[in-house]
């Protein structure tokens, strides 16, 4: 059966087999269709496709090549793989002008490593897709525009139909085409919802996300605990160096707040040379000892401008969700505690850390 037609000698009992598969095939299309489409999350997104061309292609390992949504430069796997198992002698990271993209691009079908060895210069480095012994790439195409590589691993020997039939590429095919649409949307969502300069998450986000918390830990009785960070003095940085070295202090710091938390949580730049992270299920205790680690980290860090060494602390506030002695009515109302343990730490010398205790900031009003 080629391009969907059924041969005029199939006998009727073959036609109502392969037109109940072609049906059954559609049913999974739609299936996964709905599947992709009911997520924006980036990492739940990538695991769902990934799950998914695993089990409608049988094989063992998948991961996917995605074009980088903040600069659009380069392919990366970074964690959007399962079951590989990665060299770590090798850059998993294809930039945009490399002949291998132009090449599964124009080819636009899913083909063997063989295949795309054939298309590309003599002695091109693809090192990156050799070491992950792929059985298949499918490219993902949206608006005619490769917005990823989905690498299928080992497939399963089940003693029939081991090599991908024309009904499996174009399977995968169309799966990849709903792939690359769930990705771009996706995409979208994160550059908009996403601070250019930090890479933290914008403010509206991070009260999104932290409202569903809140709710999940009403419900599961679970502690949930925000915290605040402010750049001391960091006007000094603008004025005395300019603004480039401010830029560099911002985007510096939030590379060491996202580094000291889990995926679980979330950081966000809040305004100016503010920044704020939700930890999920954490308690008071355990907040306070991430918050003095990241002021720690902050305050040893060798902060060079342009062969300048400048000396940069943050103050922090504190505040945690508790069912029964902080119970919250809302998400901004834990958030402006933290706030006001954040102004307790600045007017108490700075460089530390304040929990929210309801009878410490009972009365402090913090300065519009």
């Amino acid at each position: 059966m080629e391009n969907g037609q059924i041969p005029s000698e199939t006998s009727l009992e073959e036609k109502v087999a392969l037109y109940e598969k072609k049906i059954y095939d559609l049913q999974q299309l739609l299936d996964i269709s709905r599947s992709l489409c009911s997520t924006i999350d980036f990492s739940t997104l990538i695991e769902s496709i990934l799950y998914t061309c695993m089990g409608q292609m049988r094989v063992l390992s998948a991961g996917i090549f995605i074009l980088n949504a903040l600069d659009s430069n380069s392919y990366m796997l970074d964690t959007n793989y399962s079951g590989m198992d990665l060299n770590p002698n090798v850059s998993y990271k294809i930039p945009s002008s490399h002949p291998l993209i132009h090449a599964i691009s124009s080819f636009g079908q899913p083909c063997t490593l063989e295949e795309v060895k054939k298309m590309l210069p003599v002695g091109t480095d693809i090192r990156m897709l050799t070491s992950l012994r792929p059985s298949l790439l499918v490219p993902l195409i949206q608006k005619n525009h490769l917005d990823g590589i989905l690498v299928l691993g080992e497939r399963l020997d089940l003693g029939n139909d081991f090599d991908y039939t024309a009904d499996d590429k174009d399977q995968i095919l169309m799966i990849g085409s709903l792939a690359a649409i769930a990705i771009n949307n996706a995409a979208l969502v994160e550059r908009s919802s996403t601070d250019m300069m930090t890479h933290l998450k914008l403010k509206y986000f991070f009260y999104n996300v932290l409202t569903d918390k809140l709710d999940a830990a009403r419900t599961e009785n679970l502690p949930l605990a925000v915290i605040m960070f402010d750049i001391d003095f960091f006007k000094r940085f603008n004025d005395t160096y300019g603004h480039a070295c401010g830029d560099y202090v911002l985007i510096t710091v939030a590379k060491i707040i996202k580094s000291s938390i889990r995926a679980e949580d979330l950081a966000g730049r809040y305004g100016g040379e503010e920044f704020t992270v939700m930890l999920n299920n954490t308690s008071k205790d355990d907040a306070i000892t991430v918050a003095d680690r990241i002021r720690s980290k902050v305050e040893q860090y060798d902060f060079c401008y342009e062969n300048q060494h400048v000396k940069v602390t943050i103050s922090i506030g504190v505040a945690e969700y508790d069912s029964k002695k902080n119970p919250v009515a809302s998400p901004k109302e834990l958030v402006d505690q933290a706030d006001q343990a954040l102004y307790v730490s600045k007017r108490g010398g700075r460089n530390r850390v304040t929990f929210a205790d309801p009878d410490l900031i009972a009365e402090i009003k913090v300065p519009e």
